[in-house]
């Protein structure tokens, strides 16, 4: 690593190969050893803290390796790699316990299920010939949790497809059965078969997504004329190593394996004043619970984070297609079961987007005006997890808005229906023969807080009408209403949920620090609106294992390694006890105020399918808003200098408003002498 480097950047190729040699030479005598995961154990805060604050002379963390290894019999290992010194500081077996599943892993299951005679045979009673095995395919899904089989067994089950041709879109030939997939054995243990059996459709099947398939279906539209995204003087941001600047915001870009995305450090500029904001921020575990009670899909929930990993699954990204403008890209390196290095070339992209109006403001009286429009920055990486592709975004705004956005696209999870068969509700025929099953995206947001310093305390605001009755003084017309502010002063206290009929917002707020106009602290606050609750039911399998989607938001005073919400090993736990956030809250009497916090939030989307889903889903899009609100001392966008702008002294002398205009609408806007059909300038 280079001496310039920041302490958070991911490790490089060439310590993920240091560290996967010293463990391999330390613990030959348990080889044949597989690396599920090699990746930056993060410096305690304290230590970063200390190296933030005088980077020139503070202490340098080190640079320690977290390692995650599955050796002979299927034994499970945790340990640190100092790689300074070369030594392994930590080493612990784990029991009962599976770590991460790798795409090496998962991509051995297809062809072992051509190959099984039992899952030949299950695909014959399909109707599908041995002669078609070649054109068998199946998304192997970790298997939740089974009773049968506990968490000594490393276990995926296979959601399995057939396609007729190569470039058939497989999930419009769904198969009824479910092989068992022991990933230690490397075979089929079992096959799970539903009470009624239903054949693979196989007439008529003509819906396909990739361009041979459209144009045989009356081809595309041609009307659309081309927009181009340029940036003659080039972007208006900066990047040094992983630290970006843009528009007064500062930050570090991390990746992972598990989370992907990581940013760390934001702080915004306030008029030469650097303050900060948030110290981490990360998108740290997501659930996907299906609502079939039919077996085997009673088990179906997938964890994309802790079971897979968003970073795994990144796309390498291309520009025209994931991103257009102009570009700045982040690669991405991690560890293979063998201890070799993956590269994911544009693991990340960055770059400015048009936002709209930032704000405008004409005066009846006389048409003079201001418009001022937005930029903002993206920062994005896409995943596939299987079937769904999720774009996460990390949006940051001029006015000190940061939104982060995720769109869910891709193909939806399937099932073979029988002709006439009924849902009962539970999910949509989505084609002839295609049942889409009902299920949720729940979307765990982590954030460490650091507004105007590291002690904040959490309130939960409400709007409400004033209780005070109609004709009294407090409410003599009936008309009052206001922000109803509850402190969240313990752990226990904090778990809330969303309440749409107050428009209820989580506010973060340094109490120490008071704005001087509004008497109230400096903040930011969480606005949240797409915030479905958890709906399998309590004692059910998805409730124990998910326990941080149980409510909406969470929130616990700061602790190392704290880091995902449904526990470090996912992987076939039972949730007894939960892990994560139930277990740190315990009884909830830790005080969480004027202190070091994190904020969790659970929000998503609760999908009953359509067949306007199918074949490819158009992205929805779920978003939310971190506001500044108290932070500022007026809109701290006023320095970003207007489209166009007007005095009404200037229009009534014809005069034209003195404005520096940067971009081709200002340029086009002031040769053309007016804007919107408004006064010339």
């Amino acid at each position: 690593m280079s001496p310039t480097a920041h302490p958070l950047d991911p490790l490089s190729p060439q310590e993920l190969s240091t560290a996967a040699h010293i463990v391999r030479t330390a613990h030959a005598a348990i080889a044949p050893l597989h690396f599920q995961a090699i990746s930056l154990l993060e410096p305690r805060k304290a230590e970063l803290s200390a190296w933030l604050a005088d980077r020139s002379r503070g202490p340098r963390p080190a640079r320690v390796a977290d390692v995650t290894v599955i050796a002979a019999e299927g034994k499970v290992y945790d340990g640190f790699v100092d790689l300074k010194s070369g030594k392994i500081t930590k080493w612990e077996q784990l029991d009962g316990l599976q770590p991460i599943i790798t795409l090496e892993e998962l991509q051995n299951v297809e062809e072992i299920c051509r190959q099984d005679p039992k899952v030949i045979e299950q695909c014959r009673i399909s109707g599908i010939p041995a002669s078609d095995m070649h054109k068998v395919y199946c998304d192997p899904w970790t298997i939740g949790h089974d009773e049968r089989y506990g968490n000594a067994t490393r276990l995926q089950q296979a959601l399995m497809y057939y396609r007729p041709n190569v470039d058939d879109c497989q999930y419009q030939y769904p198969l009824d059965f479910c092989p068992i997939f022991d990933s230690n054995q490397q075979k089929i243990v079992a096959i799970d078969i539903p009470s009624v059996r239903r054949k693979v459709p196989r007439e008529g099947r003509s819906i396909n997504y990739h361009v041979e398939g459209v144009e045989a279906q009356g081809g595309f539209r041609e009307e659309l004329k081309p927009i181009n995204i340029t940036q003659p003087e080039g972007v208006s941001f900066t990047i040094q190593g992983r630290e970006v600047e843009w528009q007064n915001f500062k930050f570090h870009i991390g990746f992972n394996y598990r989370e992907g995305i990581v940013l760390n450090d934001i702080r915004f500029v306030d008029k030469g004043v650097e303050r900060p904001i948030f110290y981490r921020m990360s998108l740290a575990e997501m659930v996907v619970p299906y609502g079939n009670p039919e077996h085997p899909h009673q088990r179906k929930h997938a964890f994309d984070l802790g079971e897979y990993g968003a970073g795994y699954l990144t796309n390498s990204l291309a520009l025209g297609c994931d991103c257009k403008g102009t570009i700045h890209y982040l690669d991405a390196d991690f560890a293979r079961r063998d201890g070799g290095v993956r590269h994911i070339k544009n693991a990340i992209c960055i770059h400015e987007e048009d936002a709209g109006i930032l704000f405008k403001h004409t005066d009846f009286r006389d048409d003079s005006t201001i418009v001022t429009r937005a930029r903002k920055l993206v920062v994005q990486q896409i995943f596939t997890a299987a079937n769904y592709e999720y774009a996460i975004q990390w949006i940051f705004h001029q006015d000190g808005t940061i939104q982060p956005e995720i769109k869910l696209t891709g193909i939806l999870n399937t099932y073979v229906m029988a002709e006439d068969e009924d849902t009962h509700g539970w999910g949509t025929q989505v084609y002839p023969g295609v049942n889409a099953h009902n299920h949720q995206h729940l979307f765990c947001l982590r954030l460490h807080a650091n507004v105007d310093g590291p002690h904040n305390t959490v309130f939960v605001s409400d709007t409400v009408a004033s209780d005070a009755p109609v004709g009294s003084p407090a409410n003599k017309y009936g008309n009052t209403f206001y922000a109803r502010r509850t402190k969240l002063a313990t752990e226990g206290e904090a778990r809330t949920d969303y309440d749409g009929a107050t428009s209820r917002t989580w506010e973060i707020c340094n109490t120490n620090r008071l704005h001087p106009y509004s008497g109230k602290p400096s903040s930011y606050k969480l606005v949240s609106r797409e915030v479905p609750g958890l709906l399998p039911k309590e004692g059910s399998l998805v409730w124990k294992r998910a326990g941080f989607a149980r409510h909406a938001v969470h929130v616990t005073k700061y602790r190392d390694d704290e880091l995902w919400p449904a526990g470090r090993h996912v992987p076939q736990t039972d949730g007894e006890p939960s892990s994560g956030l139930p277990a740190w809250i315990g009884d909830g009497t830790t005080s969480i105020d004027n202190t070091d916090i994190v904020l969790w939030h659970t929000f998503g989307v609760t999908h009953i399918p359509s067949p306007e889903d199918f074949p490819i889903m158009p992205a929805e899009t779920m978003t939310l808003l971190l506001r500044p609100r108290n932070f500022f001392a007026s809109n701290p966008a006023m320095d970003v200098r207007p489209s166009y702008c007007s005095t009404p002294s200037q229009v009534a002398h014809g005069g034209r408003a003195e404005v520096d205009a940067r971009d081709e609408a200002s340029r086009l806007a002031f040769a053309g002498g007016s804007c919107c059909g408004k006064a010339k300038l």
